[in-house]
């Protein structure tokens, strides 16, 4: 308990006191009641649990399963529309922006949604899905849909999920979306270096072209003018 409300302080610059953050932050208050959900739930008091998880969903916007398995050090900011299934599992220091979900690709019984290692980030929107491992310290951009295992270290963006940056250096693992690469403008840059380096290709090969045709109509007029149409040799 006291390890999210610190991860939430040091990380969040909004959160201006400890009172404040124990008070106004939805992100905690989902991870406190998903405590006694969890316990319940393994304690085979289904019922219960998924009451207190509907209650939670209903005061916080946030929908955690109480099978889910969730360390301590967790940082959930703003939260609202976050989904959490119910064999998911989050290792310590993650950092979950609102709107994402961490689900299942179908009916498949038994591990069917993520598993998290430590100081992963998922950008607000991001969508996890399936029996999946995303490795330690990796980042996740807003928007992304990730239905394949990442390995440690790595950047992932779009949708699918591809993984554009890896061995991330920086230990500060707070997500910036201002320095997450584009792979899409990446391409279309390439692509527009190839074109005109395919123009300038064809241009010359143009210039060289009406060289050889003036050329060729030189010889033509030469040899209609003094073999065809005159003496010849």
């Amino acid at each position: 308990m006291f390890e999210n409300i610190k991860k939430i302080r040091e990380n969040d610059p909004a959160a201006k006191s400890y009172l404040e953050v124990i008070l106004c932050y939805p992100g905690l208050h989902a991870l406190w009641f998903h405590g006694i959900a969890h316990f319940l739930y393994k304690c085979k008091i289904i019922l219960l649990a998924r009451y207190i998880n509907y209650l939670t969903r209903f005061l916080t916007g946030i929908d955690i399963h109480p099978g889910a398995k969730i360390s301590s050090g967790i940082m959930i900011d703003h939260g609202m529309g976050i989904v959490i299934g119910e064999t998911a599992e989050i290792g310590k220091g993650c950092l979950i922006y609102q709107g994402v979900t961490l689900g299942g690709t179908g009916k498949e019984s038994g591990k069917r949604h993520p598993t998290l290692k430590e100081n992963v980030v998922i950008g607000s929107g991001a969508k996890v899905l399936g029996n999946i491992t995303i490795g330690a310290n990796v980042r996740i951009g807003a928007g992304s849909v990730v239905m394949r295992d990442v390995p440690d270290n790595c950047t992932v963006v779009g949708i699918p999920g591809r993984v554009v940056k890896t061995n991330i250096q920086n230990s500060d693992h707070m997500l910036d979306h201002g320095e997450m690469p584009d792979p899409v403008a990446k391409v279309f840059s390439i692509l527009h270096e190839k074109i005109e380096s395919l123009q300038i290709e064809i241009a010359n090969m143009s210039k060289e072209k009406i060289k050889k045709d003036m050329f060729k109509k030189e010889e033509k007029e030469f040899l209609q003018e003094f073999f065809i149409d005159g003496d010849g040799i």
